[in-house]
């Protein structure tokens, strides 16, 4: 893959670690649970309407693909995943071919057993969420973020919702573990589907975090769908302390903005630090060549917080419905359709930054 330039001569690639084609699929959801990557579900190829109902485990540290022969994986794709207490993989809305989902289904992968739950007593899921979002608040709290609805009866706004857990019962009392509870909260967001979310520390003083919603409708502006003062947000993020400061050390060489990217939807955000970084995606803003190959980072350091755009003359960069993961300091690719829409990427590659 070709090295991408910036003006002030910096560059960045993604790099190819692995391939397998396991992994070719796209809108599939990819979450690191104790250096492993779990792949869950998603379309082999474009113009599929039937997601795979498989669970794929990639090792980083030995490029490795494996299929969990675990039963009762959830066939899902345009769903959300998320960590919990070390040991589950929460899978969260989606759609399964038919229609949209809002029910909760787990991966106890210590006992490689897939279970579905059931919401609690006095629980007001979502009548159904595709294309959304499930960011990790806490082992008991997952904030979720999307327009709901079925096919035919989407809302024209989007809905914050707390869906609380409690992992203290999962090991003394079994039967509670299956009784997530979905809490709908008092303010609605701009209409997005297709979106991304990033839990980031504010700056200034007292120390806080809040959670930005990023693309999915024409708006380039962010929306704040949750925030959490001092000392509210425990659990510390994965440790980056090389990759923090090559993000540090390429965005000195741009220009920042206080402008992101307009109607950017289907890419990738992961956090590193006060950075959010922003692959790839599909353009609403065009009709013609819209998948995009774009690196996007948005700097928390200071206030108002900064975007950087970083652009790539590399059509075989361009991805749509890919992850990425933070895993052991660098920052991983995996899967999407490449620059057709339609074909799924077999290859895991790793982001490379030169300063």
């Amino acid at each position: 893959m070709a090295l991408e330039g910036s003006p002030g001569g910096a560059g960045w690639t993604w790099r190819p670690v692995a391939r397998d084609a396991l992994l070719a699929r796209a809108f599939h959801s990819c979450t690191e649970l104790q250096g492993r990557f779990y792949l869950v579900g998603g379309l082999p190829g474009g113009g599929a309407t039937e997601p795979s109902g498989d669970t794929v485990v990639f090792d980083p540290a030995a490029g490795q693909a494996v299929q969990l022969g675990a039963r009762g994986c959830p066939r899902r794709s345009h769903h959300d995943a998320a960590p919990v207490g070390g040991r589950w993989l929460c899978v969260v809305g989606g759609w399964d071919g038919a229609r949209r989902l809002a029910t909760v289904a787990a991966l106890d992968t210590e006992r490689g057993v897939w279970e579905a739950w059931s919401a609690a007593p006095g629980s007001r899921p979502p009548a159904g969420l595709s294309s959304h979002t499930c960011t990790r608040v806490s082992d008991r709290e997952l904030r979720v973020a999307g327009r709901e609805g079925g096919t035919r009866t989407q809302r024209r706004y989007g809905s914050i919702y707390t869906l609380r857990l409690d992992p203290s019962a999962r090991t003394y009392w079994p039967e509670l573990l299956h009784t997530p509870s979905y809490k709908e909260e008092g303010c609605h967001t701009a209409s997005r589907s297709g979106h991304c979310a990033a839990l980031l520390p504010t700056s200034g003083h007292p120390p806080a975090h809040q959670l930005l919603l990023f693309g999915g409708c024409n708006s380039a502006e962010p929306e704040v769908a949750g925030h959490w003062g001092q000392g509210k947000i425990k659990e510390e993020p994965p440790a980056a302390p090389r990759l923090m400061e090559q993000l540090a050390r390429l965005v000195s060489t741009g220009q920042g903005s206080g402008q992101g990217p307009r109607g950017l939807r289907h890419h990738s955000c992961s956090v590193v630090g006060p950075f959010a970084v922003l692959f790839g995606g599909e353009t609403l803003t065009r009709a013609r060549d819209t998948i995009c190959n774009d690196l996007y980072v948005y700097d928390t350091r200071k206030s108002p917080s900064l975007w950087f755009h970083f652009p790539s003359a590399d059509h075989g960069l361009k991805r749509v419905g890919h992850r990425t993961c933070l895993w052991n300091d660098q920052l991983y690719l995996v899967g999407g359709f490449g620059e057709d829409g339609r074909t799924p990427r077999p290859q895991v590659c790793v982001l490379d930054l030169f300063i």
